[in-house]
C-alpha cells in the first residue's frame, strides 16, 4: 500500500489504518481545536493563556489538588458499590422471579435526582453518605440497563452448548453470563465510570460539606471566574481521560480476545 493510498484511507469508510497514521491524525485534529479555541471571536470566552494562569493559581493557592483527590477516591467508591450492585442483579435477571426487579430499577434513569436527595437524606443522612447514595444511583440505573441488555442478547445457542458439556443451570450461568461477557462487562463499567464523573458536579453541589472539584467549579461560576471554570473543566476532562485509558488497558490484559473481531477490514 502506498503512503498517498494510506493517508486516502482515513476519509474512506470502513478503512483500518496504522497506529501510527491515527497518531498524527488525533495531533492534527488537537491542534486544529487549540487554534480554533485561541481565536475564538466570543470576548467572553477565556484563551488558553487565561485558563492556565488561573488553574496554577487554583492548584497552589485554594487546594485543587486535594479537591480533586477527594472527587476521585468519591467517584472510586462509587463505581465499586455501582459495579456490585449492577452486576448482581444483571446476572440474576436470568431468573424470572428477578426480571422485574431488573426492569424496576432501569425504569430509574427517567428520575430526576434533585427530587429524590430528600428522600436519601432521610434514608442515610446528609454529607458524604448523601452524595455516595445519590452517585450510586445515577449510575446504578443505567449500569443495570446497559448490562441487563447484555444478558439478555446471549445467543441461546451459548447456553445450549454448555448445557451439552452436562453443566448444571448455575454452571451455565458462571461460564456463559459472567465469564462470557466479562469483556462486555468491563466497558458497560468503563462508560458508567465517565457517567460518574458527569454527575460529580451536581452532587458534590447539593452536599458541599467535604469540598471536591464539584464544589469548587460551581463556586467560580457562581461568581463568574470563567478562566478557573474552564481549567477546572478541562484538569476533569484529562482525569476522566486517564482513568478511561487505564480501564482499557486493564480490559485488553484480561480480555485480549475482546478486539479481535474490531477491525473493520
Amino acid at each position: 500500500m502506498t503512503t498517498a493510498t494510506s493517508w486516502l484511507d482515513i476519509v474512506r469508510p470502513n478503512q483500518a489504518v496504522s497506529r501510527s497514521t491515527m497518531q498524527i491524525v488525533i495531533g492534527v485534529q488537537v491542534a486544529v481545536a487549540l487554534l480554533l479555541w485561541w481565536l475564538s471571536p466570543w470576548a467572553a470566552l477565556p484563551k488558553p493563556n487565561e485558563v492556565f494562569p488561573a488553574v496554577a493559581k487554583l492548584w497552589l493557592e485554594q487546594g485543587l489538588g486535594p479537591e480533586l483527590v477527594t472527587s476521585f477516591w468519591m467517584n472510586v467508591q462509587a463505581l465499586a458499590i455501582t459495579a456490585f450492585i449492577s452486576l448482581g442483579l444483571a446476572y440474576l435477571s436470568v431468573m424470572p422471579a428477578v426480571r422485574p426487579i431488573v426492569a424496576a430499577v432501569a425504569k430509574g434513569r427517567f428520575l430526576g435526582l434533585s427530587g429524590l436527595t430528600f428522600i436519601f437524606t432521610l434514608m442515610v443522612g446528609g454529607g458524604r453518605p448523601l452524595k455516595l447514595a445519590l452517585l450510586v444511583f445515577g449510575m446504578t440505573v443505567f449500569f443495570v440497563t446497559s448490562m441487563a441488555a447484555v444478558v439478555a442478547a446471549i445467543p441461546k445457542s451459548s447456553f445450549d452448548h454448555a448445557r451439552s458439556l452436562r453443566m448444571s443451570e448455575w454452571e451455565v450461568v458462571w461460564d456463559v453470563v459472567v465469564l462470557g461477557t466479562l469483556d462486555q462487562a468491563i466497558e458497560v463499567f468503563r462508560q458508567n465510570a465517565a457517567i460518574g464523573w458527569m454527575m460529580l458536579t451536581m452532587v458534590e453541589g447539593i452536599s458541599r460539606s467535604e469540598g471536591g472539584v464539584g464544589a469548587m467549579l460551581l463556586n467560580q461560576n457562581k461568581h463568574f471566574h470563567l478562566a478557573e471554570v474552564f481549567g477546572i473543566q478541562i484538569l476533569i476532562l484529562l482525569v476522566g481521560l486517564v482513568q478511561d485509558y487505564g480501564i482499557g488497558v486493564f480490559k485488553n490484559a484480561v480480555c485480549p480476545w475482546a478486539n479481535l473481531t474490531l477491525e473493520r477490514r
